[in-house]
């Protein structure tokens, strides 16, 4: 659907340049026509519709992409990614709901990038929690309010203050400011004052759990992705995006933006948000006991 727009940005600033000139020609849509397109592609799958669609928010998608570049990634490709959850947005929009498409395909540009930044990190344990996710994306800007500018380790009222914030620990204030601040030598010096102290090689320990261990986590963690991702299966559409919405996203979506989103109460939408619960908790239990019983099956039939 649109693959054209999607297709990878030339590398450079003059290649960005162009991409971002190049896409302001497209025409942005009155709500009547974005309704009528969308109905188009809803009901006929018309990819002259769907190509319509997606042009005409790629602006919207190179916006919400330059709020990430302080990540050092390519913005081609951050905005590229962004562009996959446009087309993601424009597949499963629902134009009779009342809404525009923007509300709803900002959810997924957000997702899409923020899911491409984790992985280019690869930051060991990184994003198995909420609260690290949102340390990760929360940090820099935080230091910005608090005037907390300077390369290296943060001051302890700044850790103290940046924990209280975003609700972390601080032993992971620190640790993730260190893994965003780049390398630092081994050989550089722990005090600069001159009065010694050695040099940063000299303390290092590694108190790091074994790469046994490390890996066993990782097959449970993945264990239980594949477990609540098979669960989701048992959701319709506008479950899944509520349950996503409330209870999987990193900055979860008030019940007054679903609201407006899927034109019912937010009563009505705390009501499907605690049914979808109960579907993914007892398909969560379904699975997890069929696999639980999968060696005793194995045992008998041997």
């Amino acid at each position: 659907m649109a693959q054209a727009t999607v297709s990878a940005i030339s590398a450079g600033e003059n290649g960005l340049s162009r991409y971002l000139t190049e896409i302001r020609r497209f025409p942005m849509l009155e709500p009547q026509e974005e309704y009528m397109l969308a109905k188009r592609y809803k009901e006929h799958e018309d990819p002259d519709a769907a190509h319509k669609l997606v042009t005409s928010h790629l602006r919207l998608v190179a916006k919400i992409a330059m709020g990430y570049r302080g990540y050092g990634l390519p913005i081609g490709e951050v905005i590229s990614e962004g562009n996959v959850g446009l087309m993601q947005a424009v597949k499963r929009f629902e134009p009779d709901k009342g809404f525009r498409l923007a509300t709803y395909a900002m959810w997924w540009i957000k997702a899409s990038i923020q899911e491409y930044v984790l992985r280019s990190w690869s930051l060991v344990k990184m994003g198995t929690t909420a609260n690290q996710k949102r340390l990760f994306f929360n940090l820099r800007k935080v230091k910005g309010k608090i005037q907390a500018l300077d390369e290296g380790d943060l001051k302890p009222e700044d850790v103290s203050t940046i924990a209280t914030r975003l609700g972390v620990s601080e032993e992971e204030v620190i640790s993730m400011n260190r893994r965003l601040s780049g390398d630092t030598s081994l050989n550089a010096q722990i005090r600069n004052d001159g009065d010694g102290g050695g040099e940063w090689q000299d303390w290092l320990v590694d108190d790091s759990d074994s790469q046994e261990t490390v890996m066993a986590e990782q097959e449970e963690l993945d264990h239980r992705r594949g477990i609540l991702k098979q669960a989701l299966g048992v959701l319709n559409d506008r479950e899944r995006r509520i349950f996503e919405a409330r209870r999987l996203s990193e900055d979860p979506i008030t019940l007054e933006e679903l609201s407006g989103e899927f034109g019912v109460s937010r009563e009505r939408v705390r009501q499907i948000e605690v049914r979808a619960f109960e579907k993914v908790q007892e398909a969560v239990k379904k699975q997890a006991l069929a696999d639980a019983q999968a060696p005793v099956a194995t045992e008998a039939t041997a």
